[in-house]
């Protein structure tokens, strides 16, 4: 299994991308990594929920130097949305060498960008038109850039990019390296990498489609903060046989296992800086059913079989679309059904949406449940229980204890009480979650301009 450690990165990276939680590398990551940071162009045939922002993102900042005053690189995108994601990742995958990336697009006030450029980012992630303003107002320099990254080149050409693409490209230095990705190869999109790339290395990867029907998907938008009392709100709404939870990083795995138990959930973590000894406790004790739900990591999930699970929660996006469907295929086995259910923030929306175009999923949006949604469903969930056990006849016994308590109390006070001592209300146990780094601008040098926050 190959490592981000045996790619060859410095280790102000890779302690960028164990901060953004990624533990092994996708097949475009594995592949593209080593070609790029020898300095190779590289034409990669992938589609976006595959990892390749980080594909072209580590090499391309490992090359970079924080003290330039001029954009060193540059990333053509077909869209706002994929723009602000790039960079948004980009950021954080230059945030201990001090490495800045800032978007550009349309629809965003141009003063704004203006100003922004001023603070001499690094990179700089735009889309086709707005670039081209900024280049033709003289407000954005790429004679010194020396790395081009071109992502979703076919996107571009069917929404008429592609000889904004070339007149981009005529602004920039002839020696730079170029990386092209792009879902298909039409021949323009050839004619393109023929012109402007020197010898590229072409790679390509196929991402494994979701084939289990019996699995239902969905998704909940909540902000970072509400992920984990929204978690709480629906193992209380749908009490899991067996529920494995994924997080992104081994700090979160923690966290998230710690603040279930908290809040009296049979819970139990599981990840790569555990020993192996105590892993396989956990996992027996899951298997027996001693613990119901199981947060782990993506790499420590794998290798082991566990049947029965009913539900999976990625607490955390996996970052590519194949890592989704290793974490949800773990449900909806042996002729069962399964949940997947995802939490994503706002800004996680289009990379979801674009993994489950990758995969074929239909993965469809549900509202957050409320405190008083997950009480009434573990009322009814007892009324039921209660119920059924009255339709079956208890024992002499109970109906005489019975007919003792309805001596003393009021039948409405008695059975509510009952409901009551039965129900596991939902808890409110405070509980601190680690949360995902966000980029913090490097601070500036005497005499700079002051980074802004993006």
């Amino acid at each position: 299994m190959t490592d981000f450690k045996d790619l060859g990165l410095s280790k102000k990276l890779q302690a960028a991308v164990e901060a953004m939680g990624f533990e092994e590398p996708t097949p475009i990551q594995a592949n593209s990594i080593p070609l790029a940071l020898a300095g190779k162009d590289l034409i990669g045939q992938a589609r976006t929920g595959t990892g390749k922002t980080a594909a072209f993102g580590l090499p391309m900042i490992e090359h970079l130097s924080p003290g330039s005053q001029s954009p060193q690189g540059l990333v053509v995108a077909p869209t706002r949305e994929l723009a602000i994601q790039v960079s948004e990742e980009l950021n954080r995958i230059g945030q201990f060498k001090g490495i800045s990336a800032l978007p550009v697009y349309g629809g965003q006030d141009i003063g704004r960008q203006i100003k922004s450029l001023r603070n001499k980012p690094h990179i700089i992630v735009g889309t086709p038109g707005r670039l081209l303003d900024h280049i033709r107002r003289r407000t954005l320099r790429l004679d010194q850039v020396s790395h081009v990254v071109l992502d979703e080149a076919d996107e571009m050409l069917n929404m008429g990019f592609i000889e904004d693409v070339e007149e981009i490209l005529s602004h920039t230095p002839q020696q730079r390296q170029t990386l092209l990705f792009s879902a298909t190869m039409p021949p323009p999109i050839k004619k393109l990498a023929v012109r402007f790339m020197n010898q590229p290395e072409t790679i390509q990867t196929q991402s494994q489609q979701i084939t289990v029907p019996a699995i239902r998907q969905s998704f909940v938008q909540v902000a970072e903060h509400q992920k984990f009392d929204t978690l709480c709100r629906l193992l209380d709404m749908h009490p899991p046989e067996l529920a494995l939870v994924f997080c992104r990083t081994k700090r979160r795995v923690d966290d998230v296992a710690e603040g279930l138990i908290k809040r009296s959930y049979m819970a139990g973590a599981i990840h790569g800086d555990m020993a192996q000894a105590k892993r396989e406790a956990v996992l027996d004790r899951f298997r027996q059913g001693k613990i119901d739900i199981l947060v782990a990591t993506d790499v420590a999930a794998r290798g082991w079989d566990v049947g029965g699970i009913s539900h999976i929660y990625n607490f955390d996006v996996p970052q590519d679309s194949d890592s989704y469907v290793h974490r949800i295929g773990r449900t909806g086995r042996a002729g069962k059904s399964g949940n997947a259910l995802t939490l994503i923030t706002h800004r996680e929306k289009h990379h979801l949406y674009q993994i489950g175009k990758q995969t074929g999923a239909r993965i469809k949006p549900m509202q957050p449940p409320s405190s008083d949604d997950a009480l009434r469903s573990q009322q009814q969930k007892v009324a039921d229980k209660l119920l059924a056990a009255a339709q079956k006849g208890p024992g002499q016994s109970y109906r005489e204890m019975a007919r003792q308590l309805l001596e003393e109390a009021q039948p409405e006070l008695a059975l509510a009480a009952a409901l009551k001592m039965l129900t596991r209300e939902p808890q409110t146990t405070p509980v601190t979650i680690d949360l995902e780094r966000r980029y913090n601008a490097p601070r500036r040098k005497p005499g700079g301009h002051r980074p802004r926050r993006r």
